[in-house]
């Protein structure tokens, strides 16, 4: 097993990182995630497996990490604690750990009501803040929440999200500092397209010195359409699409406009690389992991660094 992951090995060697997203599939298709896996080899340095995103059921994170694990990635496990209680979420980190899962991601999950579940229990014994900092205990001080000893304490880079485009902006200062104190050492971002909103979050991120102690990397993902723009701008939450680019998707015809979501894709990226304090990107193309290879190599994020596991 890896004594490090490679997105750790990346960050510390002071390299710019980069990492993709991707859904397990609505059914028991291991081929579905090997096939993604196969579009994204090479082109990033973890792979994210959402954790019954949206939450529609769909195959477990926790597997579909172990399917990369087998085809030789780095995956990145995203935990929600909205479908586990504590005892179940910690069983899970050790689990993790003994599959050679050497990334989590601590998140709160969408709320059920918007899944095809809506009838189900949420759980939320816990909150991301807290997962985070069982995560942390478990890892370096090899107890569980509480006190009780581990035979063996897991080894996981903890992650957290962040969403610089929430009102106030203030509170997602503090916010992000409270998820560096509970243990975060990366932070991936809600999707950039408002870029003097995000460089604005990011100045009152450095005026904290926050930069310094966690590894940021800027989300950004491809508009495949004007339609899924509007989408995205009116109905999900923490998204902020300016007009002009909102004009932008509008204005080329309906053949083109995946094309120019890509243009618009690496033309974000070029412009965050310049941003002090970022770190590397994690691209959520949406069902769409075929655009990654064409957005790293247009974004000069190519090749990736390779290190020997020993």
């Amino acid at each position: 097993m890896r004594a490090m992951s490679q997105l750790k090995r990346v960050l510390d060697n002071g390299d710019m990182a980069v990492t993709a997203e991707c859904g397990p599939p609505k059914g028991a298709d291991s081929e579905a995630i090997f096939k993604k896996a196969e579009l994204l080899r090479g082109k990033v340095d973890a792979i994210n497996v959402t954790d019954n995103q949206t939450a529609i059921v769909r195959m477990s994170s926790l597997s579909a990490c172990s399917l990369l694990i087998s085809a030789g990635l780095d995956p990145v496990l995203q935990v929600v604690v909205r479908d586990r209680n504590r005892i179940a979420l910690q069983s899970d980190i050790l689990g993790a750990s003994a599959m050679g899962i050497r990334n989590i991601l601590c998140l709160s999950g969408d709320h059920q009501s918007f899944g095809n579940q809506p009838e189900a229990m949420g759980v939320f014994d816990l909150d991301s803040i807290q997962l985070m900092q069982v995560t942390k205990t478990m890892r370096d001080k090899g107890t569980i929440w509480g006190g009780d000893p581990l035979t063996k304490a897991p080894e996981l880079f903890i992650g957290a999200v962040a969403n610089p485009f929430a009102d106030p902006l203030e509170l997602r200062i503090i916010r992000l500092a409270k998820k560096i104190s509970a243990g975060a050492n990366f932070i991936q971002t809600q999707c950039v397209y408002n870029l003097d909103r995000f460089e604005e979050w990011m100045n009152m991120a450095r005026d904290r010195g926050l930069p310094d102690q966690v590894s940021i990397l800027a989300g950004v993902t491809p508009l495949k359409s004007s339609r899924m723009a509007q989408y995205m701008r009116d109905r999900v939450s923490g998204i902020d699409i300016p007009d002009e680019l909102m004009n932008r998707m509008q204005g080329v015809p309906k053949n083109r406009q995946r094309q120019e979501g890509i243009n618009i894709c690496v033309e974000t990226i070029q412009r965050l690389k310049e941003v002090q304090g970022i770190r590397g990107f994690h691209i959520m193309a949406i069902e769409w992991e075929e655009a990654v290879g064409e957005i790293v190599e247009r974004a000069d994020l190519l090749p990736r660094p390779s290190y020997d596991q020993g």
